[in-house]
């Protein structure tokens, strides 16, 4: 007998029919809950009196254990328990539970976030509350549905644009239109105004296919563009003659047979990327003398090696293209005239390995002139808009025309590349790095704790913007867009939230939505290789290396001595921050009487030389002192300042491997960082930048194509 098709049972009804089957137990559970009085319960506090209660025979209680471990919050307000439900990544439920009365009803986001926010103020329930819904902003634009495809989003584009695209030969004139107008200052490229229709462009290909077969392959495009320009062929179809062949068969046979694959590698041979912007306005951005720096870290690292790959990879797309166009980068930053023994204070650096690229710093000025220090990247929002116009003219100054992509990191760099590319009309894409609303948990809920020294009322805002201005953004795990099984991801925190006072977001962002693009950048190989390469080892730095380790001096650079240089080194090197969790490091340390006998624990964090003006590193100062008095830790650690030496600190990784040492990372809520690569044998940085000529690519499908939805 064939299998009888049911109806899906809603959340209501699923757990309504457990509390019918199992009262008693379930009245007690929520019981236990409330009792704990008003307030939040976060999922392991959930299943935790779940698991006392039901330890004897949880198999009966299956569905509803089900329902409890995709818990990730419940709000209590006796009699009331409501519970944020994530059945699976990107996927959010939300119901409500009168443990008096066994109620049990479903909410809407804005019902549940409104119960949420009585948690700080009882009368929140007033309907004169702004909420912010981005969703319809983007409901006609295709996008996937299985958790699985999240961050793939240049691949689904493609298979949904080109299965859309050519139903008739008519859908196919939006691409010889683009071709016509593509232009690069003034320059036709591709096509010129001899070509009026479909008919006519494919008899032009065909002539001059039948021309380049003709002669030899590596026949430079110089000695046949003027006959290609009778044809109304212009330059950027390639270098030499096998190349140009190449693209006009791949775009003849578009014309014929349409597929996907076809359209992916033609729309990638179009020459349009000539001119990036790259920014990250705050930190102490410069190319040595700042690593460890508050606010200055991986990030700046990151940017400066994609810089590097990403040009090269122009250049040769360009010489391949057939053209003779010098392209620029340049990464903005701010400029800072007081930090002194750095190049931070300098308008205008070349990157070192680069011929195209380079640093422009950009002050930060109010009406009362150029504000010369640094600030923390919290404080930096009232300086931005007036901060956007000073980029937007420099940038003029400095390229003599727009960009053709606009690259913000952070939250700072990805507002101004917002108001930027809206001002500018250009491409723009969207690296966060590191989302603050999950680095400090409830910090949306308890705003008023955290506002007045963190303002993540500012930065929240200008994050939704961003993520919803931009047209692409590069991840670099799953895990920041969407999380894990268990566990809410970066972006995904987005999608519903609440600042008491503010606003309500009902809908912040889709984490199915194509724009999200997952790649690793990659580390540096020359720098970050195995210590067992002993050829390539730096044994030179080892002498200085020794020093900072071992050595009895204790100074602005070291601070405490190993008693027993002979045991092994527990390591870590990070900013000496909140998340970075150094101090949390030093605690478990101090705690184990045993692991403290096993090992020396050696941490770079901080600078002993001056005094820091970050508030969190100052607390994570005193703090670090505390305990290293409280646990009796001198003789059993080495505290060192920030090291600034790229090149010494991949040596002093594999020192620490020589020890038969090991690595520590106890960062708090960072799903990824340039750490974590160090470990893999080969670089990703030349798939970074193929990703990002795919990923603009992708948007200009979708400007070629704007209806096919």
């Amino acid at each position: 007998m064939a299998a009888k098709l049911t109806r899906l049972h809603s959340l209501r009804e699923r757990l309504g029919a457990t509390f019918s089957s199992h009262p008693n137990e379930l009245i007690a559970l929520f019981s236990r809950y409330v009792h704990q009085g008003k307030g939040m319960l976060q999922r392991h506090q959930l299943l935790a009196e779940f698991d006392a209660l039901m330890d004897g025979d949880k198999e009966k209680y299956a569905p509803f254990e089900d329902i409890l471990r995709a818990a990730q919050e419940a709000i209590v307000l006796p009699p009331w328990v409501a519970l944020a439900i994530r059945p699976r990544p990107g996927v959010w439920d939300y119901i409500r539970v009168n443990v008096s009365e066994l109620a049990v009803e479903e909410l809407t986001v804005s019902e549940y976030l409104a119960f949420k926010e009585q948690l700080v103020d009882e009368h929140a329930s007033s309907n004169f509350v702004l909420e912010l819904d981005f969703e319809p902003f983007n409901a006609s634009f295709p996008r996937p549905s299985m958790s699985k495809s999240i961050g793939n989003g240049v691949q689904f584009l493609n298979r949904h644009l080109s299965s859309k695209l050519f139903q008739d030969k008519e859908s196919l004139y939006p691409l010889l239109n683009f071709l016509k107008a593509h232009n690069h200052k003034g320059t036709t490229m591709m096509l010129n105004d001899r070509i009026q229709s479909l008919r006519g462009l494919q008899s032009a290909l065909r002539k001059a296919e039948e021309y380049l077969i003709s002669i030899p392959e590596d026949t430079p495009c110089s000695e046949f563009n003027h006959r290609f320009q009778e044809l109304g062929l212009e330059k950027g179809w390639g270098d030499t003659a096998k190349r140009v062949h190449d693209t006009i068969h791949l775009l003849l046979d578009l014309l014929e047979a349409p597929d996907p694959a076809n359209l992916e590698k033609f729309l990638g041979t179009i020459p349009m990327m000539f001119n990036v912007v790259i920014l990250s306005p705050h930190g102490y951005f410069a190319q040595s003398n700042v690593l460890g720096y508050p606010d200055t870290g991986g990030q700046v690292v990151y940017i400066l090696d994609q810089v590097r790959a990403l040009e090269n990879e122009m250049l040769l797309r360009i010489k391949q293209q057939g053209l003779d166009i010098t392209p620029k980068i340049l990464i903005v930053t701010r400029l800072l005239p007081d930090a002194v023994g750095t190049t931070c204070g300098q308008r205008l650096e070349k990157v070192i390995g680069t011929e195209h690229t380079d640093i422009l710093r950009v002050p930060f000025r109010t009406e009362k002139g150029i504000l010369r220090k640094w600030i923390s990247r919290f404080d930096v929002w009232p300086f931005l808009e007036t901060y956007t116009e000073d980029v937007a003219n420099e940038l003029m100054r400095e390229m003599q025309t727009k960009p053709d992509l606009i690259i913000g990191n952070y939250s700072d760099g990805n507002l101004v590349a917002t108001l930027l590319a809206h001002k500018l009309g250009v491409t723009q894409c969207t690296i966060a790095h590191a989302l603050e609303k999950t680095k400090y948990p409830n910090s949306d809920i308890y705003l008023d704790k955290f506002d007045s020294q963190y303002h993540f009322s500012c930065q929240f805002t200008a994050d939704l913007i961003a993520m919803n201005h931009t047209d692409f953004i590069i991840t670099s795990t799953f895990q920041e867009i969407a999380g894990s099984k268990d566990s809410v991801g970066q972006y995904e925190s987005h999608i519903a939230f609440t600042l008491p006072g503010l606003y309500r977001v009902v809908h912040g962002i889709d984490v199915f939505d194509p724009k999200f693009n997952i790649v690793s950048p990659g580390a540096d190989m020359s720098v970050y290789f195995p210590y067992t390469e002993t050829d390539k080892r730096l044994t030179a730095f080892h002498p200085e290396i020794e020093e900072l380790i071992y050595s009895d001096v204790e100074n602005s650079e070291h601070k405490f001595v190993l008693k027993d240089k002979n045991k092994p080194i527990i390591f870590s090197m990070a900013r000496l921050d909140r998340v970075k969790n150094m101090t949390g490091l030093v605690e478990m340390y101090g705690k184990n009487a045993h692991l403290k006998d096993l090992a020396n624990l050696v941490i770079v964090a901080g600078d002993h030389g001056k005094e820091s003006k970050d508030r969190e590193e100052q607390a994570e100062f005193k703090r670090m002192y505390s305990l290293i008095e409280e646990y009796k830790l001198k003789g059993h650690i080495r505290w060192i300042s920030a090291q600034m030496n790229r090149v010494r600190n991949g040596e002093l990784y594999r020192y620490i491997c020589d020890t038969k040492g090991a690595f520590v990372q106890v960062y708090n809520a960072m799903p990824y960082c340039t750490i974590h690569i160090l470990k893999r044998k080969t670089a990703l940085r030349l798939y970074w930048t193929e990703l990002l000529f795919q990923l603009f690519l992708a948007c200009i499908l979708r400007s070629i194509w704007p209806d096919c939805h």
